[in-house]
């Protein structure tokens, strides 16, 4: 099949879910109220909560979820064709990620802009907030490894891409202290940012001396260096440590120093990126040699495929996004529509490229089938699969492949890079608000917890031992973060069904979502505990996965027990006196 009918198909679901689904939801089930004082104007502080342009924050929020997430699980999930792949991405965007995203904001916005973690308290009670702020935690931990080990391993893979990606920095700095200080529109030096950073990546694409090639640096790929480490490996620990470094610094500025201006530019290489793949889709509009259905598959896409596609079809990671940082920057409570719901819509249209990317690359559908052999081969090749496919996509406007490519991969770094930063900032609230819960105000403080969790997230990508050698955490956690991620997902919708339920609204539009999603994440992670982690079936034990899966599956199982009573007795307290932001509106 040509691959742009698969793309038009997927852009009219998406027009149509916004333009009527998103409208309905939010006029009869989320209500939006215009005049809603929202908490970033409530509690202004300059850091935190700061009342943001929908463009820009819709730039933040889109570009803090749409990491590397949305690119890897559909180039890793179309192993099992590109069709179950496509009609997850499109059914899942329209009728779960939007309405999740964009319940997320809204629950957040009625509750001081306090994160879902804390809302737990408020609809369930105390224990399953400290069992989701747990579930959380761990959850945003992985996210940190999962990201910066791919942004390790792009930088090594594709060395001109690195000086591009830290002009950005400075950049995103001058423009933040630009337009806050001294007011002005973000829109031209964002503009002349991506120029700058395009024009650097094809620069380095071309010139050598302007490529920040370490492992070349280091004498080469198997070149010993020290204590044991060759070129690629003394490369990749460089890398973390770059990363750990700026993401400190990153997650502790206010921001409107770096964070919105950053997401900002990144909005934009999102759009341009989208752009020239989708029309690169049209000017060669190439056929898909991928199968439509793999009947060759090792193991079966039911249930898998629906935690292998998290981002791009629903995410949870997106609801601790959509409340921790996006609510508190909410100008007017009717932009959540289109911060949530447009969001989650963007990263749709990032996910359905990806497969077409991947499912055009190939020459036929042999050369398909060699490199995704397996499961685990679908794994290994996707992430590369993709820069590669995206690179012939923007070859067919005249960009030389290998410039097309490296573009692709600051496009991807600049992602993961800020939801890696963002991830750490969330991280901080959570260990702090556990800090306060349990009565150690020195975890609490700002320094000590974003300590806390720049270096267990660096030892959790560094130590664990595996099959790509050192540094292979990111690599073994991913298939723990699909069902993690999806989990959190399904959870924060049942915390918004709590909450419409409380104000007598209709829930069916948010439990439908919740139920499928739960029943068929439970099956895998179960599947994956049990038989596959645990060293009871076929497979060797991983004592890593085993223990982090047992423990947010025995979390989430006792959060849905406490949920499940909550929601069937209802809290006629909570109805008679609403918080001073809830429920009286």
């Amino acid at each position: 099949m040509n691959a742009i009918w698969i793309a038009l198909f997927g852009a009219v679901c998406f027009v149509m879910g916004y333009r009527f689904y998103s409208k309905f939801i939010a006029e009869r089930i989320y209500r939006l109220d215009a005049d809603f004082q929202t908490p970033a104007h409530a509690y202004r502080d300059g850091v935190d909560y700061v009342p943001t342009n929908k463009w820009i924050l819709w730039g933040h929020h889109f570009t803090s979820v749409a990491g590397a997430a949305p690119i890897v699980g559909p180039a890793i999930a179309i192993y099992w064709g590109w069709l179950p792949a496509i009609l997850w991405v499109v059914l899942g965007t329209v009728f779960a990620a939007g309405v999740h995203d964009f319940g997320a904001v809204v629950l957040s916005n009625r509750h001081k802009g306090h994160s879902i973690g804390t809302l737990a308290n408020k609809l369930i009670g105390q224990r399953a907030k400290l069992l989701f702020l747990f579930i959380i935690l761990i959850l945003v931990l992985m996210v940190n490894a999962v990201f910066a080990w791919v942004i390790a391993k792009l930088f090594i893979t594709f060395p001109a891409s690195v000086l591009s990606v830290f002009i950005q920095i400075p950049l995103a700095v001058w423009i933040g202290y630009r337009v806050y200080r001294h007011s002005g529109s973000m829109l031209l030096p964002s503009v002349i940012a991506l120029a700058v950073m395009y024009g650097a990546a094809l620069l380095a694409s071309e010139i050598p001396l302007l490529q920040i090639d370490l492992v070349s640096w280091f004498g080469g790929a198997e070149a010993p260096v020290v204590g044991g480490f060759n070129g690629t490996s003394m490369a990749f620990l460089v890398w973390i440590v770059v990363l750990m470094t700026y993401v400190y610094i990153a997650s502790t500025l206010p921001v409107w120093k770096l964070l919105q201006p950053r997401d900002y530019i990144n909005s934009h290489q999102l759009v341009v990126g989208l752009a020239l793949l989708y029309l690169g889709l049209l000017f060669g509009a190439p056929e898909m040699t991928a199968p439509s259905v793999n009947g060759e598959a090792d193991i079966s896409w039911y249930p898998l495929l629906f935690i292998t596609i998290a981002c791009g079809a629903i995410s949870g990671f997106h609801g601790l996004v959509a409340s921790g940082t996006t609510s508190k920057q909410l100008d007017k409570e009717t932009d959540a529509r289109m911060v949530g719901y447009g969001g989650a819509l963007g990263e749709g249209m990032l996910a359905m490229i990806a497969i077409i990317a991947v499912g055009t690359l190939f020459a036929s559908g042999t050369d398909f089938t060699a490199t995704y052999s397996s499961f685990s081969a679908a794994g290994s090749n996707g992430l590369g699969s993709f820069v590669k496919g995206a690179g012939q996509l923007a070859g067919n406007l005249g960009i030389p492949e290998h410039m097309g490519s490296t573009l692709v991969a600051v496009i991807v770094v600049s992602f993961a890079a800020t939801t890696l930063d963002t991830a750490v900032r969330l991280m901080r609230y959570i260990i702090a608000e556990l800090g306060n819960e349990y009565g150690m105000p020195v975890i609490a403080r700002k320094h000590v917890a974003t300590s806390i969790a720049v270096i267990a997230s660096a030892a959790l990508v560094i130590l664990p031992e595996g099959p790509n050698g050192f540094g292979s955490g990111g690599y073994l956690l991913w298939p723990l973060f699909g069902t993690s991620n999806q989990l959190l997902a399904g959870i924060t919708l049942m915390l918004v069904s709590v909450w419409l339920k409380r104000q007598g609204r209709p829930v069916v539009f948010t439990l439908v979502p919740m139920l499928f999603l739960l029943v068929m994440t439970l099956w895998a992670m179960g599947q994956q505990v049990i038989f596959t982690w645990s060293g009871f079936g076929d497979a060797d034990r991983n004592l890593l996965l085993f223990t982090f899966g047992s423990l947010i599956m025995v979390f989430t199982l006792w959060i849905l027990l406490e949920a499940s009573r909550s929601f069937r007795q209802g809290d006629p307290a909570a109805q008679q006196q609403p918080l001073s932001s809830d429920e009286s509106r």
